[in-house]
């Protein structure tokens, strides 16, 4: 008995000294530099956001947190990353609901499940799409674009940041809603597939209004219509698509900040205070001014979010008649 007992007394100690190395571990977190991982290229919405906060994490827990680009094959390059990282809280992830979401749809396999691999820290922003042009007086109007889609199937072009992105799902919408037919143009991000649609090599783009809004206010690109039943708070003088006679195509593009599946709590706990508190204060009006609306308090959970989308996305893909890759 005297042996058992030492032996339990002795398993005893060990899990307490498990637990108080854990606690004291998350207590201290961060000691190191963390890397955020943002699975698109530099100089888009996604990217933009991703540096507001990682800027704003660095200021207020004193360790480094690095935006690091993986882009390339619609997410598939760099979310795996941040799916197989140790759950630690030293890899984290700003990603747009695409890779979360229209991915599992768009492709027989992912090398990373966008339910199971990770755990949400906050949804930080939605964003309002819009229809863009960069030749005004071709395309003044809804009622023109679909003018030029039904006399030349096929041949109307929008670009959008890869398969399954929102610019794609929205293009999807858009074909879905109106009966035409149009000429998909994936480029590896939203910052190249704008300089394209400046540079007139496609027609038109569905766009996140970040990635937007600032050629529009210098005059490179106009705007034919936000996807949603209201003007957009951050540009109320574009109308509605519904306004222009195309109803029932509604899209709206969030980005949100997760890491690892079974982080510990604390951690997702700090990463979350801190970057909620910069989305309800002062960056607030920034953000709308770029074109985000920042989200912290949505009553709806993230991961609740993520599992609603995956079907309608799904039912979005197959109405469609895409055929996953």
């Amino acid at each position: 008995m005297t042996l058992i007992r030492s032996i339990l007394v002795a398993l005893g100690a060990v899990s307490t000294l498990v637990v108080a190395t854990l606690s004291s571990a998350q207590d201290a977190y961060p000691s190191r530099p963390v890397k955020v991982i943002v699975a698109l290229p530099a100089g888009g919405s996604v990217d933009m956001i991703a540096r507001m906060v990682s800027q704003q994490l660095t200021t207020d827990l004193g360790q480094p947190f690095v935006v690091d680009n993986r882009a390339g094959g619609s997410g598939q390059i760099g979310v795996p990353v941040v799916a197989k990282a140790a759950p630690d809280g030293y890899t984290i992830m700003v990603s747009p609901a695409s890779f979360l979401t229209t991915n599992k749809s768009i492709f027989k396999q992912l090398p990373y499940n966008p339910e199971a691999d990770f755990v949400p820290v906050t949804k930080l922003v939605n964003q309002s799409m819009v229809l863009v042009v960069n030749d005004k007086t071709k395309y003044p109007t809804p009622a023109s674009i679909l003018a030029a889609a039904r006399a030349n199937p096929g041949k109307l072009t929008y670009a959008s940041s890869g398969d399954g992105s929102p610019q794609h799902l929205a293009g999807l919408m858009f074909e879905s809603q109106t009966g035409v037919k149009l000429l998909h143009v994936p480029y590896k991000g939203g910052a190249p597939a704008i300089t394209d649609l400046i540079g007139g090599v496609v027609d038109m783009a569905f766009s996140p209004m970040p990635e937007a809004l600032p050629h529009i206010k210098s005059g490179k690109l106009f705007p034919v219509g936000v996807l949603s039943e209201r003007r957009a708070v951050s540009a109320p003088e574009i109308p509605t698509l519904k306004e222009g006679g195309v109803n029932n195509v509604v899209l709206s593009a969030w980005i949100g900040m997760l890491a690892p599946a079974r982080t510990p709590q604390p951690v997702l706990d700090k990463l979350g205070k801190s970057v909620k508190t910069m989305l309800r204060g002062d960056a607030k009006t920034r953000l709308i001014e770029l074109g985000m609306e920042p989200a912290p308090d949505e009553a709806k959970p993230l991961n609740q979010v993520i599992t609603e989308e995956i079907r309608i996305h799904a039912e979005l893909v197959k109405a469609a008649g895409l055929v996953p890759q």
